[in-house]
């Protein structure tokens, strides 16, 4: 539904040019809009390492998915990688193929999934309101500090983002512009394959709660969409379509193999990272009110400056029966809802609800800008300065943060342990996922997270003379003689020792015989 008049609220808007932005026609500024948030979101890209665990993870799982072909059931360091299904790891291990160069490829999922959310955003706030909506929506998304939190980062978060602006666009593109089937087909495809990048790519679908209630009440502002079961039953076969572009090939896998590490690995993505993590987290466990009280004042800067302003006009909107904005604001309060249920939380969590949140904001920015400036030509023009400097800040900070970061550390430690050891097997002990994305040798481990130790570690030297161990240093005097050990480098966790079998000071026995995993790069990074 196009409305090219300002919302009720609104009055007259005296800013007919809100952002000097504007241009001359819809296309140039969709096309003006996405270069910008590339630009912003890609600044420094060449530039940035794996700096994380989630970022080491996930690029070293790719490289191994082409170094072995393990495409269907994802490996870390030759072990089953149980926590998420792969998708993201094949689209970066597909970039990687294309461009040559992993630390470039790990980022591209997210930048190009920021440039499509700005365009969505964009889109539907010029079909919704008008186009000076549609510019504010897309500026509102650039400048919140969560979008570069979260599209900066080589995490699947990013390519989520991806399929969570194609399912909202899609949705509301067919239950307030439409009615629209090919774009609800298109919102169902992005969910399903939203599902096998992180189960949670169906967000979307919270949208339909609003608009069942706004439809019955008769709100206006949203499309009188057929009430044909088989054409709404149609979206979730294509949802599951999309979803079984993994879930058949894991499937015919798991049959044919029948082996206890394939069905473990099933249980694992589909139950324990999903519903046990949701009921009971194993981590990052906060309190119901984080969300609300720690993260969105911090994270959704600077759009929440404007709540108390934004919240009286919305309860007037909402006054007026304005169905465009009950869904847009009930999808983002569902979904802080949803994951403020969950035992387990992480910032990064609530960022789709950011995209309804801006939207919900957008149509009030000519109205703010005139509540706040009207008759102060010089203060409107001081806060122009402020907006165009503070979306330089990002761009620049794009380039500066890589260079204050570094290099990773464990590239340092791998390559002095490989210096060390004449590149001889190593054995990992109390390891993350850097010692293998950087390692320059054959390694070996007892499993990811496992409870074998330095204990068992002193035991395998002793039966394999001609290999070394790296060990934490905290743990390095109960088995081993310190002045034997060589030091490899350092890390935010620990300091780290190469070791050999001669270093063993006989103080460890151990029964414990866990099962080792081997792997080595072909093309160490």
């Amino acid at each position: 539904m196009r409305d090219d008049t300002q919302v009720s609220v609104l009055g007259p808007a005296p800013f007919r040019r809100p952002f000097a932005f504007t241009l001359n026609h819809p296309l140039a500024e969709l096309i003006a809009l996405m270069l910008l948030a590339l630009l912003l979101i890609g600044a420094g890209i060449g530039l940035r390492e794996p700096a994380n665990v989630d970022e080491e993870r996930f690029l070293g799982i790719a490289l191994e998915m082409l170094q072995h072909g393990s495409w269907i059931i994802p490996h870390r360091a030759g072990q089953i990688y149980p926590d998420k299904p792969p998708l993201f790891m094949w689209v970066v291990a597909f970039l990687v193929r294309a461009t040559g160069s992993p630390k470039v490829a790990l980022f591209l999922p997210a930048l190009v999934a920021g440039a499509v959310a700005t365009g969505c955003l964009y889109d539907l706030g010029r079909r919704l309101w008008n186009r000076r909506t549609g510019v504010a929506a897309a500026l509102l998304f650039l400048a919140c500090f969560q979008t570069y939190n979260v599209l900066r980062a080589g995490q699947l978060d990013g390519l989520l983002c991806l399929w969570i602006a194609l399912g909202m666009y899609g949705l509301v593109r067919h239950l307030m512009a439409g009615p629209a089937w090919g774009w609800y087909y298109v919102a169902c495809a992005a969910m399903g394959f939203g599902v096998i990048t992180k189960v949670i790519g169906f967000l979307p679908l919270f949208m339909l709660l609003p608009y069942a209630w706004a439809v019955r009440k008769d709100w206006h502002g949203l499309a009188p969409v057929p009430r044909d079961p088989w054409r709404w039953a149609l979206g979730l076969a294509v949802m599951l379509g999309a979803v079984a572009v993994w879930a058949a090939p894991l499937a015919a896998t798991v049959l044919l193999q029948g082996d206890a590490e394939s069905l473990a690995y099933v249980r694992d993505v589909t139950l324990h990272q999903t519903a046990e993590r949701y009921t009971n987290a194993w981590m990052h466990r906060e309190p119901a009110w984080y969300f609300v009280a720690n993260v969105i004042p911090e994270v959704w800067l600077p759009l929440v400056l404007g709540l108390p302003w934004l919240v009286p006009a919305w309860r007037q909107q909402l006054a007026r029966r304005d169905g465009r904005l009950l869904v847009l604001l009930g999808w983002t309060l569902l979904i802080v809802l949803f994951f403020s249920l969950s035992t387990g939380k992480r910032k990064l969590y609530i960022f789709p609800a950011l995209m309804g949140a801006v939207l919900a904001v957008a149509p009030l920015v000519p109205w703010l800008l005139r509540r706040w400036f009207s008759g102060r030509p010089r203060a409107l023009r001081i806060f122009r300065g402020i907006a165009a400097s503070w979306f330089v800040a990002w761009f620049v900070a794009g380039f500066v943060e890589p260079l204050r970061e570094g290099p990773n550390p464990h590239q340092d430690v791998m390559r002095s342990a490989a210096e060390l050891t004449g590149g001889a097997e190593l054995l990992l002990v109390d390891w993350r996922e850097g010692h293998w994305l950087f390692a320059r040798q054959p390694i070996v481990h007892f499993g990811f997270q496992s409870r074998a130790g330095v204990g068992e570690a002193a035991r395998w030297l002793r039966s394999h003379p001609d290999a070394y161990a790296l060990v934490p240093a905290r743990e390095l005097a109960r088995c081993f003689i310190p002045d034997k050990a060589r030091r490899a480098g350092s890390t935010s966790r620990a300091e780290w020792y190469v070791v050999a079998a001669d270093a063993d000071n006989g103080q460890c026995r151990s029964d414990l015989k866990p099962r080792e995993f081997r792997f080595a790069w072909q093309a160490p990074l």
